[in-house]
């Protein structure tokens, strides 16, 4: 298989800036708020800027064909906040404040080849940012902005995608209310909501061809101060899966670093009429089933799982669409992962079902850690 790798960096500098500080300039100490439950969203300021917590990202991915040639896409926007006396107490319209990394893939499933390329960029002078006045999230000129129709845009070398996403249900938020518990303590969390089902038509570059797709996709929108924690906890497993049935299902799974412990969980099954049900952990079983070796990392990751969830009827057989999908951001997020198109067949209440949808898989080349800095 071939695997094609762009890195794209703005502002070199950022490892100086966050060491420097002016002379006489007084320190402080930003201040991240708390995942708690009971948060009010509010539409559409909500799918921007979280200045006040630490950790966010915005996820797109799909699923898109042209006349029968299949691709998977992924692009993620990530903002890092700072809270060291030095950068706070910059004046500098350079200070990194925020930092913006981005990642971008296109998975060429006919000819099982995966293209990713990641960006690092300042918020300062709207290099990146995620603005509630221009309605956008953009790293460059990567970007999704918001309207009536959204557009999703980005581009390196001779790889792009420049599409066009309409939600054909609301939005959907994930645990209580959109708090989402990501351990055993209640500090341990985010606030976590996603559009599950998106009409996609556009066109995707790649290897110099340009074409027509239409398709879908899914997007997840998650904002918190703190996520895994280090001392206990490994990876996670994520499944966004879309049905032919008009059902979605998303679930995952945090590892413990003591694979004795069953690991920690939850998901969200979708129904037809745009209505959700919260899964509890002991609701489903996600069992893996077969296996690659990345030659680039040494990882082994899961490819292949069967997904149950005996309340609803469900059993699904989740095949990964070509097996190396990974991607190792050593220079944005400084994580390897693997993040790919899947399908899906099984049984949903006894009809046969078939969709797809894309796998996400992290901590199977090294323990996990997510974010810039020290723990809040």
């Amino acid at each position: 298989m071939n695997k094609m790798v762009r890195r794209r960096f703005t502002g070199m500098a950022v490892t100086l800036l966050v060491l420097l500080t002016v002379a006489g300039a007084p320190a402080y100490a930003r201040e991240f708020s708390a995942v708690t439950p009971g948060y009010a969203f509010e539409f559409p300021k909500d799918h921007f800027s979280h200045e006040n917590y630490r950790i966010e990202w915005w996820y797109f991915t799909g699923n898109v064909n042209s006349g029968g040639r299949k691709f998977g896409f992924e692009l993620t926007f990530f903002r890092f906040g700072f809270n060291e006396p030095a950068v706070m107490s910059n004046p500098s319209a350079w200070a990194p404040k925020d930092l913006y990394p981005a990642h971008f893939a296109i998975s060429d499933i006919e000819n099982k080849t995966f293209f990713y390329a990641e960006s690092i960029r300042r918020a300062a002078l709207g290099r990146a940012g995620a603005d509630p006045e221009t309605r956008s999230v953009h790293n460059g000129s990567w970007e999704w902005r918001w309207g009536p129709e959204w557009i999703l845009r980005a581009g390196e070398g001779d790889h792009a995608i420049d599409l066009r996403l309409k939600p054909l249900k609301g939005v959907v938020l994930h645990g209580d209310g959109g708090y989402s518990p990501k351990g055993e303590s209640p500090e341990e969390a985010s606030y976590y909501y996603s559009f599950t089902r998106l009409e996609t038509a556009g066109t995707l570059r790649i290897g110099g061809r340009t074409f027509q797709v239409n398709g879908l996709s899914w997007m997840d929108h998650e904002f918190t101060s703190r996520l895994l924690n280090p001392r206990n906890q490994e990876g996670w497993d994520w499944f966004s899966i879309q049905l032919d049935n008009n059902i979605e299902i998303m679930l995952y799974l945090l590892r413990y670093r003591d694979s004795s412990k069953v690991a920690f969980g939850a998901g969200t099954l979708v129904h037809p009429d745009g209505s959700w049900t919260v899964l509890k952990r002991s609701g489903f079983e996600i069992t893996p089933e077969s296996f690659w070796r990345s030659d680039k990392s040494g990882g082994r990751y899961p490819v292949s799982w069967r997904i149950r969830i005996p309340d609803y009827g469900i059993d699904l057989k989740i095949k990964a669409a070509f097996s190396d999908q990974e991607l190792i951001t050593t220079r944005s997020t400084g994580v390897t992962y693997w993040e790919g198109s899947v399908t899906a067949v099984g049984r949903f209440q006894e009809q046969a079902v078939k969709g797809s949808g894309y796998a996400e898989m992290t901590g199977y080349a090294g323990a996990m850690k997510m974010g810039l800095g020290q723990e809040p």
